[in-house]
């Protein structure tokens, strides 16, 4: 009984359902196996429309999302050319076993001049360079400087397959701008990488990551640091701005493992154009020397920091700890300081002079100081030294000399 009772309810709400539906003044149409698409109810069809494929992105959203690549693509295809594999062959000194290495190098002129980092041409016995089309020519090495990490080769070939590239003026740069890599990385010729200008004004030094046998203390300067991967191999390529022109010469990473892991270091062209002139016409470099010492940049007590703590009446500038003896600096009457403070729990010498500007330019601390040294200065150069000592500045001329293959500074004397 309770079964009838269960089917009879169910029964009355069919009928229900079914009377409504009967009462509905638009009944809708009965599908079936011929009934067109167009006649089915219209919720079909519109699910039926939203499976239709989308249109295609306008052309101009496309190109200016494309802008960049197309920038990028046109620098690879006219600096690529410029751009060669170097391949070395260095005797190893101690087991006197030959051993193979790659970089990078680019051309600097028609004459066959090839630029490249000082640690790939340095102490090699052979240099193979391949061009971008293939074409394999060997090189002599023409000068080798350690100190900038700059070397020069020289190949013979034919004028139309040398084709130079352009400079642009690092002193321009700023932090943020595009940093592009061509090189051949692992050996992988002909790869670009993009990335920005990370930082400026970084000190490296590049003699003695190279050799053992080199005056110490004396730092390759103005190094342009950028995030754009460099690896092994790469070292020697070009470091290109937005407009295909060389800013610097791809020269270092800091890492733990070997590998980028997202700081490298190139040598700007203004160092560039300082350093091979000079090593084509002389097979080596001489540094302007004038014989000071100041605490590291890396220890963060500059003259902006030390300002405050040590009533300094100027907050940028290169506070003299030591003055070498014989040395352009004590000949010209500079003084370094004479009592040791003790500032964020680290020793300085106070009481120095403070040179603020080299010719007219004003210097901010002492990359500045040796970068102008390096760029605009020779040996036998007077150079006019503008000097803050306690109350007083004034100007002081300086005779610079050849930088001596060892100095006799101690820095931890500071006046006695």
């Amino acid at each position: 009984m309770k079964f009838n009772k269960l089917v009879l309810i169910i029964s009355a709400c069919l009928m229900l359902t079914a009377c409504n539906l009967i009462q509905s003044d638009n009944p809708p149409p009965q599908a079936s196996a011929s009934t067109p698409l167009a006649d089915l109810p219209i919720n079909i069809a519109a699910h039926s429309s939203m499976e239709q494929q989308p249109t295609a992105v306008p052309q101009a959203i496309i190109d200016a999302a494309d802008a960049e690549y197309v920038l990028l693509t046109n620098i690879y295809e006219r600096v690529v050319p410029s751009v060669v594999n170097v391949e070395v062959v260095i005797k190893s000194s101690s087991s006197g076993i030959s051993d193979s290495a790659r970089g990078s190098g680019f051309i600097y002129d028609t004459d066959g001049h090839i630029i490249t980092n000082a640690h790939v041409a340095n102490d090699t016995v052979s240099v193979t360079v391949t061009f971008h089309d293939g074409y394999v020519a060997t090189a002599q090495v023409v000068g080798v400087d350690l100190f900038s990490d700059i070397a020069v080769l020289k190949v013979d070939a034919d004028k139309s397959r040398l084709q130079p590239v352009t400079f642009a003026d690092s002193d321009k740069l700023k932090v943020g701008e595009r940093a592009i890599a061509i090189g051949n990385p692992f050996g992988l010729a002909s790869s670009m990488t993009v990335g920005i200008v990370s930082g400026l004004g970084r000190q490296l030094p590049s003699a003695e990551m190279i050799s053992n046998d080199v005056t110490p203390n004396f730092n390759n300067p103005s190094i342009i640091q950028v995030d754009t991967q460099i690896n092994p191999g790469n070292s020697g390529g070009p470091l290109l701005n937005s407009h295909g022109e060389v800013i610097g010469i791809n020269t270092a990473i800091r890492s733990d493992s070997g590998v980028f892991q997202g700081v490298g270091f190139a040598v700007p062209s203004k160092t560039i154009m300082r350093i091979v002139p000079e090593l084509i016409s002389k097979g080596k470099v001489e540094y302007s020397w004038l014989g000071i010492s100041t605490r590291s940049a890396e220890d963060g007590l500059g003259v902006a920091a030390l300002a405050e703590p040590l009533k300094l009446p100027v907050k940028q500038g290169v506070l003299i700890d030591e003055v070498s003896p014989n040395s352009p600096a004590s000949e010209a009457g500079l003084q370094g300081g004479n009592h040791p403070v003790t500032v964020r729990d680290l020793a300085v010498c106070a009481g120095g002079d403070i040179i603020i500007a080299i010719d007219g330019n004003y210097i901010a601390d002492m990359d500045g100081l040796m970068s102008y040294l390096v760029t605009n200065t020779q040996p036998g150069d007077t150079i006019q030294m503008r000097i803050v000592r306690g109350d007083k500045t004034f100007e002081v001329p300086v005779t610079l000399r050849v930088r001596p293959a060892e100095t006799t500074i101690t820095s931890a004397s500071c006046g006695r």
